[in-house]
């Protein structure tokens, strides 16, 4: 099955909403054409000169990237310069290039819960809250017999989750009527006559990001030809949507110990760390990236471990003076992790499209940085 460029973005979208980045940045298709076919596509952290090169010689068609390849406003495209010339080298190629940058870090499921995940983090919570996720209230009248095949396909979709418990649903037996008119299909009962007949209310929550997927397998799942439902937007509060993310060992341990464990969870050769290194560490904060401006949030929130990147020489001084321990594992070292973990996600997703897709972790390393 082909599968164009905006099929994978919604896909895309379901995970990491583009309205959940930071007001700053630049995240989506930042170049090329929606309704491109994509067989190949291409995960990376960054797009650079090389990461292009790979892509022209992998017939790439489609790059994903977490950090934008435009970032601020341009106000030429000349190509003798090296923005412009990265550019339009992917236009000439027909290469599209998608970024989820502070979206996929504010995410559920994203950079800061795989970083809470690798390090194994119990009991996690959102370290800077932004704002929490819009639910609404799915309300479908299905008939007799059929509740339990709608039911499966809206929470195979994301409905019905209520803090760890899925597949929260209410119903209640009562009798729908409706009369075909000329032109119809019914599923039930004949054109020009009233029909009653023994229908179930169905209702459910559904997070905003997941009703546009929940509304479709509703209709597909329904033998009405004409589904009966409705959407009440909530008040009540869903997920926190947020940067950074902080939980508890499993098991306590000395800040050295850490050490070792993030050089080797998160696959780097050095770190930058600050503290004692016979610390008890119990509870730590995690931030991906560039993190330094959480460093007082993660102490009022109890942690004793910071884990992020890119920290200045100032911001160190404070979080010693704060006898809050930190480890410095690089903004490349603390995001990498992503990229693999999106793979994994779009994999799981396209497999249900039967799509003929070869999803490419990059093979070049994007650090910048050489430690001599």
């Amino acid at each position: 099955m082909a599968v164009t460029c905006q099929q994978i973005i919604s896909i895309l979208e379901e995970l990491a909403p583009p309205r959940w980045r930071e007001e700053w940045d630049n995240v989506g298709l930042l170049v090329g054409d929606p309704a491109l076919p994509v067989k190949n596509v291409l995960l990376t952290l960054d797009v650079t000169d090389a990461v292009v090169e790979e892509a022209v010689d992998k017939q790439i068609d489609l790059i994903i990237s977490h950090h934008p390849v435009i970032f601020r406003p341009i106000s030429n495209l000349r190509y003798n310069q090296p923005l412009g010339r990265l550019l339009h080298r992917l236009v000439k190629e027909n290469i599209n290039v998608y970024a989820a940058h502070t979206n996929l870090d504010n995410a559920p499921g994203g950079v800061n819960d795989r970083l809470a995940d690798i390090l194994g983090l119990q009991e996690v919570k959102v370290l800077e809250p932004a704002f929490r996720e819009k639910l609404y209230k799915l309300v479908v009248f299905v008939p007799e017999g059929y509740e339990d095949r709608v039911r499966q396909a809206i929470c195979d979709e994301g409905a019905g989750w209520i803090g760890n418990y899925s597949h929260c649903t209410f119903q209640v037996a009562g009798t729908g009527t409706f009369r075909p008119l000329e032109g119809t299909n019914p599923f039930i009962g004949e054109t020009g006559r009233l029909e009653k007949t023994a229908e179930f209310r169905l209702e459910t929550i559904v997070p905003q990001n997941r009703l546009p997927r929940v509304l479709q397998a509703m209709n597909e799942s329904h033998p009405y030809e004409e589904v009966a439902y409705d959407v009440y937007p909530l008040f009540n509060q869903g997920k926190e949507i947020g940067l950074g993310r902080i939980g508890l060992l499993p098991h306590p341990q000395p800040l050295k110990s850490l050490v070792s464990l993030v050089k080797e969870k998160f696959n780097v050769g050095s770190l930058k760390v600050v503290g004692d290194l016979e610390t008890e560490i119990k509870k730590v904060a995690v931030c991906g990236g560039a993190g330094g401006s959480f460093i007082e949030r993660a102490f009022l929130q109890g942690a004793d471990l910071y884990i992020t990147g890119d920290l200045k020489y100032h911001e160190a001084q404070h979080a010693a003076s704060l006898g809050l321990a930190v480890i410095d594992a690089g903004h490349h070292g603390t995001e990498k992790v992503i990229v693999p973990a999106l793979a994994e996600f779009l994999e799981q997703r396209l497999s249900t499209l039967k799509a003929e897709i070869n999803l490419i972790l990059s093979e070049v390393d994007t650090n910048p940085w050489q430690v001599l």
